[in-house]
């Protein structure tokens, strides 16, 4: 099964929302442990290392520029205070 980089969440800015409520409060040292948790919750579901391995390596190349992964919403940094 390879990685599914097309959107495919549904309510997926409902989904955005909850995220960036769910950082509201938190220091950020909390905010950092919060997706680590999370990072490793939805890496169990998922459970095959070639797809995860095939997620590091998106992610790698989508931090090596400005623009955001495959089926990203933009919106603001959770980690952003306003």
């Amino acid at each position: 099964m390879p990685l599914i980089t097309s959107p495919n969440i549904d309510a997926g800015d409902d989904f955005y929302e909850a995220l960036l409520a769910a950082h509201q409060g938190l220091e950020p040292a909390q905010s950092h442990a919060f997706n680590a948790r999370l990072i490793l919750l939805l890496a169990n579901h998922i459970g095959r290392q070639d797809v995860l391995l095939e997620a590091l390596a998106a992610a790698a190349r989508s931090t090596s520029s400005d623009a955001p992964p495959a089926g990203a919403a933009s919106h603001e940094d959770p980690h952003e205070r306003t």
